[in-house]
């Protein structure tokens, strides 16, 4: 009781009820709330402060930049998302800010174009050398379809393709990754797609911030070649899964396409299968399904592993 009235209490004003309405719509940092409300930066982070303290918003860190969304796991996220929900979209001060909001979000996506546009033909030229994204996000989305997905990772989520295929699967959905200028792509993207259940994070595949048994599916797509300690990645992807949750990993096979070290910064040259299997089995994963795409001249992989059903203390790394 006393939290559902503390909540009532921080959004019982009209600055307050403005930024909820806001944060429900997007991610946004205090420079980009003041510039849509027109209030002082004291004013917007004090209003803000409130609304965190009664758990309606969250706030999270992005390098220097601090970004608030409307709260998604707390006591009174339920009561976030009803506020903002029947607050009419028409109304004129709301409809004044939702128009400044689409000016920003434009702003991003314009930004997130020129980042395609600069990076696409890199992207462009690797996609050539193997099959087409399309099957494999077939094969991604089909070992997962027997599965209720309330909570999903995306590990090194780069554009957010994977938050677009499973945001409509899963209660909420996160992607991680250690590049803003990614980070600001896959934001774009998701807020393009309206999929509010979404959220990107700045964080580190070797230690994800997220605790134990929190996650029912995680994917790494085709970012494990970058990293220098794969086997560790598999272990941290393990520890944050819930018992009987599913690991999906993407990658090439062994391959001897030098010029994705050299060019792209590939630090593994591909996967064996068994390796990779070896690895999962170490970390406490079992093996589930393996399907092999043929492409020219990379060949691609994914394993879909399982979290067994051994206790892992909720919270607690191991």
């Amino acid at each position: 009781m006393e939290q559902l009235l503390q909540g009532l209490r921080a959004a019982g004003e009209e600055t307050r009820m403005r930024l909820l309405v806001l944060c429900g719509h997007a991610e946004l940092t205090v420079s980009e709330l003041i510039q849509i409300l027109g209030q002082s930066q004291p004013r917007v982070s004090r209003h803000l402060k409130l609304l965190c303290d009664a758990g309606l918003l969250d706030r999270f860190q992005e390098g220097s930049w601090v970004y608030y969304r409307l709260a998604n796991k707390s006591g009174t996220s339920l009561l976030a998302r009803y506020l903002v929900d029947l607050v009419p979209e028409d109304d004129p001060v709301v409809s004044r800010d939702l128009e400044r909001l689409n000016t920003i979000k434009q702003a991003r996506l314009d930004a997130a174009d020129d980042y395609f546009r600069e990076n696409a033909k890199h992207w462009n030229k690797i996609r050539s050398l193997h099959v087409a994204e399309k099957e494999v996000e077939r094969l991604i989305l089909s070992s997962v379809q027997d599965m209720e997905i309330t909570d999903f990772l995306d590990i090194g989520t780069g554009t957010g393709r994977m938050l677009e295929l499973f945001g409509p699967l899963s209660q909420f959905a996160v992607g991680v990754d250690t590049s803003r200028e990614m980070l600001a792509f896959a934001r774009a993207a998701i807020e393009g797609a309206d999929l509010r259940n979404c959220q990107v994070r700045l964080g580190d595949m070797y230690t994800l911030p997220f605790l134990n048994d929190s996650q029912d599916v995680v994917v790494i797509h085709q970012v494990l070649h970058y990293a220098d300690r794969p086997k560790m990645v598999i272990a941290e992807a393990k520890r944050v899964l819930r018992k009987n949750g599913r690991l999906v990993l993407v990658d090439f096979a062994p391959h001897e396409v030098e010029t994705l070290r050299t060019e792209h910064a590939h630090t593994q040259m591909g996967f064996d299968a068994d390796q990779v299997w070896s690895w999962c089995e170490e970390a406490g994963l079992k093996r589930k399904d393996f399907h092999m795409l043929a492409g020219d001249p990379l060949n691609v992989n994914i394993w879909i592993a399982e979290q067994s059903n051994t206790d892992n203390p909720s919270g607690e790394r191991e």
